[in-house]
C-alpha cells in the first residue's frame, strides 16, 4: 500500500542509494572558504566580521531593521522573553503543537506556557481559539494589561509558531494581541523565506526569533537570531546576549545579569554561506513541495500546502493520514526501507514538565498528532 511513496521518494532523492534522511544539510557554496579565512582571521568566537555580516543579511531577507546573533534558537527565544518583560509566574500563550523549545523557552524566562489550539490547515496557533480563551478566561487591570481570571498571573506574552515553515494567521492573531494589551513574539525558528504577503515572518510582533540548527533550510551548525524593528529592545537585547558588558576598551564591568548567548564567528561565517544560497534553496525546496503535492492528487493522504496569500518554504513536506493507524502503519513501513519519516511532535501538555499546564480545548492538535507525518524534504543537487 504505501510502497509506492517511498519508491517516489527514492525517485526523487535518486543520488541516495542507501539511506534517504529527513532534512539534510547541503554545502555547495562559500562556506569552506569562509570558515578558513575566519580561522585564518583569529576571530573564532563571538566578535568577528562574518557575525556582523550575518546580521546585516538577516536584516536584508526579512526587512527587519534590526537583528541580533545568538548561538541557538532557543536562547533566541529566552532571550526575546526575557527583553519583552516576561519574568517569574508570567503566563505566555503559546500552541501545544511545536518543538518542545518553544515550551522549554518560556520556562526558561521565568514564565509559565497556556496552550491555546491550532488550526488544522496551518498546524499553527489558531486566532480564533486564542481569541475565545481571552475572551473567556481574562480580564483586564488598571493598567490595561491582561489577568488570567482562574490563576490571577499576569498574561504578558502571546508565542506563536510557524510551523514546518507554514505561516500562520500571524496578522490575525497580532490584532487580538493589540486588543488584549498582550505582547506577541513569533517563533520562526522553521519560517525563515516564508511570508504572509509580501512581508517575511518575524515581522508582526514586537520581535521574532529564527533558529539555524544542522537540520533547517539554511544553517549554521548551532545558531539563531533575534529580528525586531523596535531600537531600545534590539540595544537591549544585543547587551544582554553579550554578558550586559559595558563597552570600554579594557575594563570590563557588567551593568546587570547577562548571558553568553553571542553567535561565535566560525558559526556566523558558515551562515553567510548559506544565506547566499537562500533562493536556491527556497525555489529547489518549493519544485519538490510541487512534485510531491501532485502526487498525493490520486492518493487518500492530505498534502499541506501554504495558505492563499502565504508563501511558505517548505521546510518540512508534510501528510495528513485518515487516522492514527495508517500513519503508524506508513512510519514502519517506510522507515524500516531506509526513508526515513517522523511524526509530529507529541503535544506539550503531554510532556512531564507541562503536563499541568493551563489549555482550552485542544481538539485540532489532537487531531493532527495523531495524523501528520514528515517527509524527506533536504535540498537536492541538479
Amino acid at each position: 500500500m504505501y510502497s509506492s511513496i517511498t519508491s517516489f521518494i527514492r525517485d526523487k532523492f535518486s543520488e541516495h542509494e542507501n539511506f534517504i534522511g529527513l532534512h539534510e544539510p547541503r554545502f555547495c557554496g562559500n562556506e569552506k572558504k569562509y570558515l578558513i579565512d575566519a580561522i585564518d582571521s583569529t576571530f573564532v568566537s563571538s566578535v568577528g566580521a562574518y557575525v556582523n555580516r550575518f546580521e546585516q543579511m538577516m536584516c536584508e531577507i526579512t526587512k527587519a531593521k534590526y537583528a541580533i546573533a545568538t548561538t541557538n534558537g532557543t536562547v533566541a527565544l529566552h532571550l526575546a522573553l526575557v527583553v519583552a518583560g516576561v519574568t517569574n509566574h508570567d503566563e505566555v500563550i503559546t500552541q501545544p503543537l511545536t518543538f518542545v523549545a518553544t515550551a522549554n523557552a518560556i520556562k526558561h524566562a521565568g514564565g509559565i506556557p497556556v496552550f491555546v489550539d491550532v488550526d488544522k490547515d496551518t498546524m499553527g496557533m489558531s486566532p480564533a481559539f486564542l481569541k475565545e480563551f481571552l475572551e473567556n478566561q481574562t480580564e483586564r487591570d488598571r493598567e490595561g494589561g491582561c489577568i488570567n481570571k482562574i490563576t490571577k498571573r499576569k498574561i504578558k506574552a502571546c508565542l506563536p509558531m510557524h510551523t514546518f515553515g507554514f505561516p500562520c494567521r500571524i496578522a490575525e492573531i497580532k490584532q487580538i494581541c493589540s486588543e488584549f494589551g498582550i505582547v506577541l513574539i513569533e517563533d520562526c525558528a522553521e519560517s525563515l523565506g516564508s511570508y504572509v504577503g509580501k512581508d517575511h515572518t518575524g515581522n508582526f510582533g514586537l520581535a521574532a526569533t529564527f533558529s539555524f540548527n544542522g537540520n533547517k533550510t539554511v544553517t549554521s551548525g548551532g545558531g539563531g537570531a533575534i529580528i525586531t524593528n523596535d531600537e531600545d529592545f534590539a540595544k537591549k537585547a544585543k547587551h544582554l546576549s553579550t554578558t550586559a558588558k559595558v563597552p570600554h576598551a579594557w575594563e570590563f564591568y557588567h551593568d546587570e545579569v547577562g548571558y553568553n548567548y553571542r553567535m561565535p564567528n566560525l558559526n556566523a561565517a558558515l551562515a553567510v554561506a548559506q544565506l547566499e544560497q537562500l533562493t536556491t534553496f527556497l525555489a529547489n525546496k518549493r519544485d519538490l513541495a510541487q512534485s510531491y503535492r501532485l502526487f498525493f492528487e490520486t492518493r487518500p493522504e492530505t498534502f499541506v500546502w501554504e495558505l492563499e496569500g502565504t508563501t511558505a518554504n517548505f521546510w518540512l513536506n508534510s501528510i495528513i493520514f485518515e487516522n492514527s493507524e495508517s500513519k503508524n502503519a506508513f512510519l514502519k513501513f517506510s522507515n524500516e526501507r531506509k526513508v526515513m519519516t517522523r511524526p509530529i511532535w507529541t503535544l506539550m501538555d503531554k510532556l512531564p514538565a507541562f503536563k499541568n499546564c493551563q489549555k482550552s480545548t485542544l481538539t485540532n492538535a489532537e487531531y493532527l498528532e495523531k495524523r501528520v507525518v514528515n517527509l524527506p524534504s533536504s535540498f537536492r543537487p541538479s
